[in-house]
């Protein structure tokens, strides 16, 4: 006899993450964000800190549940540099001024907690961002839709205009690999209604 699934916890406040997984029909039972201190370690590498990140989320919540905890973190990468949410406008003109006419890597990890089990994925995508103007990135910042986003940019909004060419996943930059969660999600049994 098969087990049923279970309730699933997203562990995110992030509008953007509840709406990729109700494109592959899955809808969280709960969502709770995880309150963890995100600030880099002393050397850390992007890698290793977005990893980290997920994988803390999701370990402050799996003892608040008896389902399964769903986390993410993304950051935009520039050389070795992690660009977060900027904390303010001068730091979202700093980190446009910084991507303009160049490539850069966007990093999501992934993590699902279920029965004393991690499963995690993390994946990269490249992007080339156009030269931009400082009137272009001065419009984009009175548009607000830089924040709360890692970067300072929506890749699905107005940022789209930005992007020269992608290599990797659409949705991992919006914030939430779907190809790679849908599988994490159905190793445990949570397979999406699809419409």
């Amino acid at each position: 006899m098969q087990r049923p699934a279970p309730a699933l916890v997203l562990g995110s406040a992030s509008p953007r993450r509840l709406e990729l997984l109700a494109r592959i029909g899955v809808t969280p039972a709960h969502i709770q964000p995880a309150d963890i201190d995100e600030t880099p370690r002393r050397g850390e590498l992007p890698r290793d800190y977005v990893r980290r990140m997920a994988r803390e989320k999701a370990e402050a919540l799996i003892g608040s549940t008896n389902g399964a905890v769903l986390c993410a973190d993304t950051v935009v990468v520039a050389g070795r540099r992690i660009l977060g949410k900027p904390t303010d406008l001068a730091k979202a003109r700093c980190y446009l001024q910084l991507l303009s006419g160049r490539r850069h890597r966007v990093l999501t990890a992934v993590t699902l907690a279920h029965d004393g089990r991690l499963r995690e994925r993390l994946v990269e995508t490249v992007i080339r961002f156009r030269p931009l103007t400082a009137g272009t990135i001065d419009e984009y910042l009175d548009s607000g839709e830089w924040q709360g986003k890692a970067g300072g940019y929506a890749i699905q909004g107005r940022a789209s205009a930005f992007a020269l060419w992608m290599r990797g996943s659409y949705t991992s930059v919006v914030g939430l690999p779907l190809a790679e969660t849908a599988s994490l999600l159905a190793a445990i049994g949570i397979q999406g209604k699809m419409a």
